[in-house]
């Protein structure tokens, strides 16, 4: 098994969903791990149920999004947990 490259262009199919008003439709990210952060934290779970990432050419859907996601070498999760963190701790520069 080759190494996955997270530096490709991807392509998001997500899932088809009935219960969201706007649904989102099929977009193309310049990097796959850009699109994978986006199925995982930004896509409604309805439509992550149904969706299938390609990159050059090869498929994946729900559960290898995942372990994608959650694997040692996607490349934007200090970034995520940093954004996060900043949001969820107050401000230095706050007025009292």
């Amino acid at each position: 098994m080759t190494a996955f490259d997270y530096d490709c262009p991807a392509e998001l199919f997500p899932g088809r969903t009935h219960h969201v008003r706007r649904p989102t439709g099929y977009k193309r990210f310049v990097t796959a791990a850009e699109a994978i952060r986006f199925a995982v934290e930004q896509l409604p779970a309805e439509s992550l149920r149904g969706a299938c990432l390609e990159v050059d050419e090869e498929r994946f859907g729900r559960d290898a999004i995942r372990r994608l996601y959650d694997s040692s070498d996607y490349p934007l999760r200090e970034r995520t947990r940093r954004t996060r963190d900043r949001k969820s701790s107050p401000s230095r520069n706050a007025c009292d």
